[in-house]
């Protein structure tokens, strides 16, 4: 069992910066590929970004390419910096932990295996 909390939303204007902190507790957190998704009101959750067991691969969507980055910040923790906001980007973030040994960089909901119960996120024009 993996318990995940996530930290560091709030309001911020447009052009602005957040950094997004996940703490992870349980079992060993190395083991676990690492993601961040978002959903915004009356839309789906979607993947922002994953990052490997090790730390050393990252994926991202295209919509934050440039702008996040994702990385694990200690040994139980991964973080989310954002920078660039938009108003684009307002929505509740997650992370999550995945476990699948065949997807080192799972960009599915269905391939998570914990998830935190996110952070709100809102960026004003």
């Amino acid at each position: 069992q993996v318990l995940l909390v996530e930290s560091g939303g709030g309001l911020v204007q447009a052009g602005g910066s957040l950094r997004l902190s996940c703490a992870a507790s349980g079992r060993t957190f190395s083991t676990y590929s690492m993601g961040w998704f978002r959903q915004a009101p009356g839309k789906e959750r979607e993947f922002v970004a994953v990052v490997t067991r090790s730390g050393s691969n990252t994926y991202y969507t295209d919509s934050v390419k440039g702008r996040f980055t994702i990385f694990r910040d200690n040994p139980n923790t991964v973080a989310l910096q954002m920078n660039s906001l938009e108003p684009e980007d307002t929505a509740v973030y997650y992370c999550a932990a995945s476990a699948s040994a065949t997807y080192l960089l799972p960009t599915h909901t269905n391939k998570y295996d914990y998830w935190g119960q996110g952070t709100q996120v809102t960026v004003s024009s």
